[in-house]
């Protein structure tokens, strides 16, 4: 479960200087960069709620 907090951590932090270069700088490879690391992020999200449901049932 560590892995996955710091994977998150990792790609959160990713998205938020993509989707800034975008916004403030309008950088559309960026863009895309932030709308693919957003898939990923949602996929981790629930695996980390599907993960964190099973620790609370221990």
């Amino acid at each position: 479960m560590k892995e996955l907090v710091k994977s998150i951590e990792e790609k959160m932090d990713l998205f938020k200087a993509n989707a800034q270069a975008q916004v403030v700088k309008g950088n559309k490879a960026a863009g895309a960069r932030a709308r693919k690391l957003a898939l990923e992020l949602m996929k981790d999200l629930k695996e980390f709620r599907k993960v964190s449901v099973d620790e609370a049932k221990k």
